[in-house]
């Protein structure tokens, strides 16, 4: 599979050129990223070491976490190394890989929020037979098909960047390898390949946001029938959720539902879909959540607990 073009790296221009708010980004990113980090590792180690977070909810919450550390990863430390560099240059190979691994993540993430949102339906709609409906083989397929459907839409998307002729300029408006600065640089006609970027990538979250939306009134409706501490503790989960969709699918509607072009906004949408999102999912999804914040203060004070009094290797006569 041959691409025929003399550009072997691109030049990525970055957010900005003064080299003062390259300093200040520089440590803005720095932390933020090891927060993102942070914060989505103690998610999956408390779903994975407190026996009460063993619902479903939360083996998609650390499918989730796991796909925004790793998302965070493929974007973060290649931006904050570059705020330090003054020529910003990504080969192509890397340009290629950047730009699959991204589509790739952010095309899990929007199933894995498909089959959260459906979780939380059958445990609010179908509270009786939630736990054999959502038994461990479709929790396993539910994850399994996320990462099968983001794999295709990236592979679609790569396929289409892969082989087209670059033959210079190679100056990237922007600070990554993504689908519209990469058409723009392309030397021949990109109407077609825009046409179907744009339905692969814009159709996927304006059907999908529309479902979740439409799952979130039904939701929101069915909660009439329950308790007060129910509805409570259902609308809890619900609109955290409904945060993270939200934080998630307007921005992606934004860049992939029009046509291709390049607007000067695109650069800071991106950032907060690649490195602000990442970091806000976890802190909305434990300070919303009763369980998870219990669950880590009993960790963490077992933890405590075991450093107060280390076991005893002494023989007392």
């Amino acid at each position: 599979m041959g691409h025929s073009n003399n550009v072997t790296e691109f030049v990525l221009l970055g957010l900005t050129q003064d080299p003062e708010g390259q300093k200040a980004l520089f440590f803005m990113f720095l932390l933020i990223y090891i927060v993102t980090m942070v914060g989505n590792l103690i998610i999956v180690l408390t779903v994975f070491a407190s026996p009460s977070l063993g619902s479903p909810m939360y083996y998609f919450l650390v499918h989730l976490s796991l796909m925004d550390a790793v998302y965070s990863t493929v974007i973060s430390p290649k931006l904050i190394i570059d705020l330090l560099c003054d020529k910003k240059t990504i080969s192509f190979p890397a340009c290629m890989g950047q730009l699959f691994l991204e589509h790739l993540f952010a095309g899990s993430e929007v199933f894995i929020l498909v089959a959260m949102a459906y979780d939380r339906y059958v445990a609010i709609c179908k509270p009786l037979c939630y736990l054999t409906i959502m038994n461990q083989q479709v929790c396993i397929l539910l994850v399994v098909v996320a990462w099968v459907g983001g794999f295709v839409h990236s592979m679609v998307q790569l396929l289409f960047v892969y082989n087209l002729p670059f033959c210079g300029p190679n100056d990237i408006d922007h600070f990554m390898c993504d689908m519209y600065p990469l058409l723009e640089l392309a030397c021949t006609d990109t109407y077609v390949v825009s046409f179907t970027v744009v339905a692969n990538g814009g159709a996927i979250c304006m059907v999908i946001f529309i479902l979740l939306l439409i799952s979130c009134g039904v939701i929101l409706n069915s909660l009439k029938a329950h308790s007060q501490e129910g509805r409570r503790k259902a609308l809890s989960t619900c609109i955290s959720h409904i945060m993270v969709v939200v934080l998630f699918f307007v921005p992606c509607i934004f860049m992939y539902v029009r046509p291709v072009s390049n607007f000067p906004i695109d650069k800071s949408i991106t950032v907060v879909c690649t490195v602000i999102i990442p970091m806000l999912n976890p802190l909305i999804y434990t300070l919303r959540n009763s369980e998870m914040k219990n669950a880590m203060e009993k960790l963490w004070s077992e933890k405590m607990h075991s450093d107060r009094n280390p076991p005893s290797y002494y023989c007392t006569d």
